[in-house]
């Protein structure tokens, strides 16, 4: 997507404290180059990342850094795609919220008995991982998630790349896959309310045509969904932005920066978030 501008908001991208490739401060550092105004570092599960920049007073200054998070919710009576799954980001949430983190370690315990899971299933066909998961994992995760496996499996010679790894060894249907477990998306959504936070449906391009489960989901509390986001093209924003407003749900917009495949730069060349979705998303947090 051709971006008329350079753009200075990402609500959702990931560090290495769950299954992004770049330390939080060094995701910082790449943040601040690119001139970024409003951010939000959405890892899986964990508000690890944004608490370790608040402990190193790096939170403050530009850009302004809203605690957030995603949670990949169950939903299998309500997508239709083959994993069964929702995103919810929680953005603005207060990272200091006891009941909030403990909603998010026991995501993250499901996480990790996944991921132990996955392990033996590799060793089983022949595919062990073993001594290249310790470097893929890093020393700082908290929130293991399939793209760790994917990278050992690169490391290990049994994948080309990570997409390949996704698609051939750990995606539904594929031998070494094992359906997650946790919170469906309606203890998420009320969870991520109680802290104070604004619950958005990640990357559901699928959402204009699915006006029952996005009704469903208001319902329960959701009251944003991520109408800009880096794969979008120009038409899908369009579709997303009028649906979104209709309904009156804010909008929101990130990269979803990884780092497998390009650099932040790289990623931030390709979105478009305008400065008012911020704004308003400020207003609703009663932060402007």
């Amino acid at each position: 997507m051709t971006t008329p501008r350079r753009n200075r908001v990402d609500l959702h991208c990931h560090s290495a404290r769950s299954d992004g490739v770049l330390e939080p401060r060094t995701l910082l550092d790449a943040m601040r180059r690119w001139g970024l105004h409003v951010a939000s570092v959405t890892d899986h599960d964990t508000l690890a990342g944004y608490r370790e920049l608040r402990a190193a007073g790096l939170t403050s200054g530009t850009p302004r850094l809203l605690a957030g998070v995603e949670i990949n919710c169950l939903a299998p009576d309500m997508t239709g795609r083959p994993d069964g799954e929702l995103h919810v980001l929680g953005i603005g949430v207060d990272p200091d919220d006891a009941e909030f983190e403990a909603v998010l370690a026991g995501q993250r315990a499901a996480r990790q008995e996944r991921a132990a899971e996955m392990v033996e299933r590799l060793r089983a066909i022949g595919m062990p991982i073993d001594d290249a998961l310790p470097e893929a994992l890093g020393s700082g995760v908290v929130a293991p998630g399939r793209p760790h496996i994917a990278r050992a499996l690169v490391a290990a010679g049994f994948a080309e790349s990570v997409d390949d790894a996704m698609r051939r060894i750990l995606s539904p249907g594929a031998p070494a896959y094992v359906p997650r477990r946790g919170i469906g998306p309606r203890d998420a959504i009320e969870a991520i309310r109680r802290a104070g936070g604004v619950a958005s449906l990640a990357h559901f391009r699928e959402a204009p045509e699915r006006r029952y489960l996005i009704a469903r989901l208001m319902a329960w509390g959701l009251g944003a969904l991520e109408v800009y986001y880096a794969s979008f093209d120009e038409p899908t924003v369009s579709r997303m932005a009028r649906f979104a407003a209709g309904l009156g749900l804010l909008a929101t917009g990130g990269s979803d920066y990884h780092g497998d495949t390009w650099t932040y730069a790289q990623a931030q060349a390709a979105t478009h978030v305008p400065d008012e979705v911020a704004g308003r998303l400020l207003a609703a947090l009663a932060l402007d």
